[in-house]
C-alpha cells in the first residue's frame, strides 16, 4: 500500500538552471515535489532558477497518452544502461541520462522509480525485483551477482546481449506468423463481404431470368443465404471462442501445456518452435553459466526462458538429474527432445571445460537456423497463399458469372 501511494504522489515538473559552465538549461522531471526536483539538479551539477509543476489536463485531454510498457522497450534500458556504466557514469545519474532519452512516459516513470531507490541506498538488482512484471528473474539474478562480483557493468552487457538475441528471435518468428496470417484474415474479410453483400445483387437479377441456375452458383447462392442469416451469431461465436481460448490458456496451466506440445507437431511451424526453443535454451544457459551462476540454478532460470511447456519440462528434468550427479548431456539425451547435435556440443563442451563457449556456438547455429527457415517459408507460404485467394475469390466470381456466360452461349 505505501509502495502504491508513493507511485502515484509522484508529479512531472519542468525546470530552468545553469550549468557548471553557466549555460541555460531546461528540462522535465519526476518526483515528489519541488524540494527533491532541485536536489536532484544539485546533484548533477545543475542550480534551478524555476522548477514549476505540470498541470494536469481535465480527464487527461491533451496530456501526453502513456503506453504500455513492451519488452523492447525493457531491452533498450539495459543496453543503455550497459553502455552508460561502461563509460564510467555513476550509477544514479546513469538514470537520469537513459530516463531523459525515452519518449515512453510509462517506461520514463519505472526508469525514475528504479533510480529513486537507488538512490535511497538499495542496490540495482533489488530495485529491479520490486517491479517482477517487467524484469524476470534471470535478469535480476545476472546484475545481483555482477554487482556481489563489482562486475556490474560485465553482467549489464551480458543481459543486454541477450535480451537483444531474444528480441531478434522473436521478430523472426512473429515475421514467419504475420503473412500466413494477415492474409487468411483479408481472405475471411473479402469473401464475407462478397456472400454478405454482392452475391444477393446477383441473385435478385438471376430470378429475374427464371431459369437453372448451375450447381456451383446455387451453392454459393445457398451459402450467401445462411451468410445473411447468421453472420453475427458467427462473428459472435468466433470471438468468444477467441476469447474463451486466450482465457483457457492463461488460466489453466494444463491447457496451456497441451496447447505447446501440439505447436511442436505443426508442419513446418512446429519445426520453427522447436528451433527456436533450442536456441533460447542454449542461449540464456551460456549467458548464465559465463556470469558464474551455479549450472543447477542456471537451469533453474532456463526452465523459465525457452518458451514452450515441452522443452520447459525437459529442463526441470535435466536439473534434477545433474543436480544428483548425472552429466548434463546425458541428461539432455534421455529427455529425447534435444536435437543430436545439441547434445553432442554439450559434451564437448563438458569435457573441455568450456561449456559457457560451446553452448553459445549452438544458440548462434540454431538462431541461424531459424533465420533461415523464417525465410524459406515466407518464399514457400506466399505462392500458396496467392493460390489459395485466387482459388477462394476467384471460385466465387466465376461462380457469380457462369449463369450470364451460358446465357451467352445460348444467345
Amino acid at each position: 500500500m505505501a509502495k502504491a501511494a508513493k507511485k502515484d504522489s509522484r508529479s512531472a515538473f519542468t525546470w530552468e538552471g545553469t550549468n557548471r559552465r553557466g549555460q541555460p538549461v531546461k528540462g522535465e522531471m519526476s518526483s515528489a515535489n519541488p524540494a527533491m526536483v532541485k536536489a536532484q539538479l544539485r546533484k548533477q551539477g545543475v542550480n534551478p532558477t524555476k522548477v514549476r509543476k505540470v498541470s494536469q489536463p481535465l480527464f487527461g485531454i491533451g496530456g501526453a497518452k502513456k503506453k504500455k510498457i513492451k519488452s523492447s522497450d525493457i531491452t533498450f534500458f539495459t543496453r543503455q544502461m550497459a553502455t552508460m556504466i561502461k563509460a564510467g557514469v555513476p550509477l544514479v545519474q546513469s538514470f537520469d541520462i537513459v530516463g531523459d532519452g525515452i519518449d515512453n512516459i510509462t517506461m520514463k516513470e519505472l526508469v525514475m522509480e528504479i533510480r529513486d531507490s537507488v538512490a535511497a541506498g538499495n542496490d540495482f538488482a533489488s530495485a529491479l525485483k520490486n517491479h517482477p512484471e517487467y524484469f524476470d528473474d534471470l535478469t535480476c539474478n545476472l546484475i545481483e551477482s555482477g554487482e556481489q562480483a563489482g562486475a556490474l557493468e560485465t553482467m549489464l552487457d551480458k543481459v543486454a546481449v541477450y535480451k537483444e538475441k531474444t528480441e531478434a528471435l522473436k521478430a523472426k518468428i512473429k515475421k514467419a506468423l504475420m503473412y500466413p496470417v494477415i492474409t487468411l484474415i483479408v481472405a475471411a474479410v473479402v469473401t464475407a463481404i462478397l456472400l454478405i453483400k454482392v452475391v444477393p445483387t446477383f441473385q435478385a437479377m438471376f430470378d429475374s431470368f427464371g431459369a437453372e441456375l448451375p450447381a456451383p452458383t446455387q451453392m454459393v447462392v445457398n451459402i450467401s443465404e445462411v451468410a445473411q442469416a447468421y453472420w453475427l451469431q458467427v462473428l459472435a461465436v468466433l470471438v468468444v471462442a477467441g476469447i474463451a481460448f486466450a482465457q483457457a490458456k492463461k488460466r489453466s496451466p494444463k491447457f496451456a501445456d497441451a496447447v505447446d506440445a501440439y505447436t511442436l507437431k505443426l508442419p513446418v511451424f512446429g519445426d520453427l518452435i522447436l528451433k527456436a526453443s533450442v536456441a533460447r535454451y542454449a542461449r540464456v544457459l551460456s549467458t548464465t553459466f559465463a556470469a558464474g551462476v551455479p549450472l543447477v540454478e542456471a537451469l533453474d532460470s532456463v526452465a523459465g526462458a525457452v518458451g514452450n511447456a515441452v522443452y520447459r519440462d525437459a529442463v526441470l528434468k535435466i536439473r534434477d538429474e545433474v543436480s544428483s550427479g548425472q552429466q548434463m548431456h546425458f541428461a539432455m539425451k534421455s529427455t529425447g527432445v534435444f536435437p543430436n547435435m545439441v547434445v553432442q556440443m554439450t559434451s564437448i563442451g563438458e569435457e573441455s571445460g568450456a561449456l559457457d563457449t560451446m553452448l553459445d556456438k549452438a544458440a548462434g547455429y540454431y538462431e541461424s537456423e531459424v533465420d533461415d527457415a523464417v525465410d524459406n517459408m515466407t518464399a514457400m507460404i506466399e505462392p500458396f497463399m496467392m493460390a489459395f485467394l485466387g482459388i477462394v475469390i476467384g471460385g466465387l466470381i466465376i461462380a457469380m458469372y457462369l449463369p450470364i456466360f451460358q446465357m451467352g452461349n445460348v444467345v
